[in-house]
């Protein structure tokens, strides 16, 4: 596609995007989606779960417009938690509250969350332009694809988010082998028989999506804070003013473009999680700063530990839209329940997508754009605001997110059996939760093994009921290896990380930022 088409579908995205209708929807989901990164406990894939129910009511545009609002909002919200009261909503601002909750101690509150919030804008708008001129040629070039490589790409989805998802490959496939099971439920798509319904008519359409993601996410969340938290009591940093020095600016400034650097790639690859980048940028600040800047570092807290790892956790999450939109690969929770969202307009995320939905998609990156915009007037002047939501009872909050998603669940088919189902799913997600298991891989299974039974008949058919296909075709037999590569090398690149690590003594890396991850983490960070 070429520069000026791009630029005159992005055009008519922001005529449609800007609409009134259009702009409120994003303004509501950027201000949810920040609400949401604040409070403690709920993340992004949680809200857009429970509000998944408003795609029966709402247009297809405005709703997934008003979820990317939510999905990049929260990523503003995350750092207020966590450099205010050092405990990181999601795994992505872990890092940040590494040095940003020193800052905060050191009374330099304020210019942590300027940092973050300004390095958020500065990485999602790069981001954003990344995804407006890369995921075209991406769609493009896929729709070349036939049945046998459209499998091999949802093989290497299910590998990847089971793989990569979680802290154990055996418990990632387990859950995605669950979610492909949930998916067969109901009618056949090729053939129209009804299987494994248990002579449950609810059940001939299949499991709702909607059922599963608020179940897994929302009620199981809710469950597992009540049973298992307890009472924590939180101290939280006293606030300063929201404003950055000039020397707080020279230094913020290459930490944000590195960061950017750093995030964008991993977003773009069908790998998954924000852990990677944000470590790696973290890392990188620290090398990198020299004398008093470095003396810092897990002391009173410097800056660049706060402004690199936010632009890469910002660049990272938005250039995850580039496989979610032209593959149909989900690389998060959140884009999981996203490819959900789009499912339940009949709408499937790949490479057709740029030509069926073409106005659609272009809206939804021009409200990027917009909704960078927004967070950053929501987030400097109004931090104060959302400080206060900090105060919330945790009982309360629990039991409204249960409420609402109950009626958000009933108000779909008005069927007493999807409350049953839903409290099932929530029961199942909270033993997943409680004992380490991921939850996108039931996700993913659940939507994308459907459609991969059918790409492999029709590419068994294609081969003449052989399944030499697979290795016969070029793209087809990259993207078997590139699936081989993603289950071995990790395990490969542990082993030599133990060696290298006992050799060069590089937990004491881990001791300085003052934690201890797992093996899969430490591996993580070296390779």
């Amino acid at each position: 596609m070429e520069t000026m088409d791009i630029w005159g579908q992005l055009m008519q995205g922001f005529a449609t995007a800007g609409t009134p209708v259009n702009l409120l929807w994003a303004f509501v989901g950027c201000a949810l989606g920040t609400a949401v990164g604040v409070l403690p406990g709920i993340g992004p894939a949680t809200a857009v779960a429970m509000l998944l129910p408003i795609t029966t009511q709402v247009e297809a545009t405005a709703s997934m417009i008003f979820f990317a609002g939510i999905y990049y909002g929260a990523m503003y919200g995350g750092s207020t938690t966590s450099i205010l009261l050092n405990t990181p909503g999601e795994t992505a601002t872990m890092v940040t509250a590494m040095e940003g909750n020193k800052m905060a101690k050191s009374g330099r509150a304020g210019a942590a969350l300027a940092t973050a919030a300004i390095g958020s804008f500065v990485a999602g708008s790069i981001a954003t332009v990344i995804v407006t001129l890369f995921a075209p040629v991406v769609a493009e070039f896929a729709v070349k694809l036939g049945p046998p490589e459209y499998f091999m790409l949802m093989l290497l989805a299910f590998t990847t988010v089971s793989a990569v998802l979680g802290q154990s490959t055996v418990r990632g496939l387990t859950a995605l082998f669950v979610g492909l099971a949930a998916g067969l439920v109901g009618m056949d798509q090729i053939t129209g028989q009804v299987r494994y319904t248990g002579g449950v008519p609810e059940l001939m359409d299949g499991i709702e999506i909607v059922l599963v993601a608020v179940g897994l996410f929302a009620v199981a969340e809710a469950m597992h804070a009540v049973l298992f938290e307890g009472k924590s009591v939180d101290s939280e940093n006293r606030m300063s003013r929201v404003t950055m020095t000039t020397s707080d600016w020279k230094r913020s400034i290459p930490a944000w473009l590195r960061g950017t650097a750093i995030g964008a790639p991993f977003g773009c690859i069908p790998a998954g999680g924000t852990e990677i980048p944000t470590f790696l940028s973290y890392a990188t600040e620290k090398k990198l700063a020299s004398g008093e800047h470095r003396a810092e570092f897990g002391s009173q807290g410097a800056i660049e530990g706060v402004a690199g790892p936010e632009a890469a956790n910002n660049a990272t999450v938005t250039t995850a839209l580039i496989p979610l939109l032209t593959l149909g690969i989900p690389t998060s929770n959140t884009t999981a329940i996203l490819l959900g969202a789009f499912q339940n307009y009949g709408i499937q995320p790949g490479p057709q997508l740029f030509t069926t939905s073409a106005s659609l998609v272009w809206a939804l990156i021009a409200s990027l754009y917009i909704g960078n915009v927004m967070l950053l007037v929501l987030n400097l002047p109004m931090i104060g605001l959302w400080v206060k939501l900090l105060k919330v009872p945790k009982p309360q909050l629990y039991a409204g997110i249960l409420i609402f998603a109950t009626v958000g669940a009933y108000g779909m088919r008005q069927s007493a059996f999807d409350l049953f189902l839903l409290y099932g799913i929530g029961l199942v997600g909270l033993v997943m939760r409680r004992f380490n298991f991921p939850t996108a891989p039931v996700l993913v299974g659940m939507i994308l093994g459907p459609l991969a039974e059918a790409q492999l008949r029709n590419a068994i058919s294609i081969g003449e009921g052989s399944a030499l296909i697979f290795v016969q075709r070029p793209m087809s037999l990259t993207i078997l290896v590139v699936v081989i590569a993603v289950l071995l090398v990790p395990r490969l690149a542990q082993r030599f990380s133990r060696k290298r690590m006992e050799a060069t003594g590089s937990i004491e890396f881990f001791s300085a930022i003052g934690t201890s991850p797992s093996w899969n983490m430490r591996e993580q960070l070296l390779f």
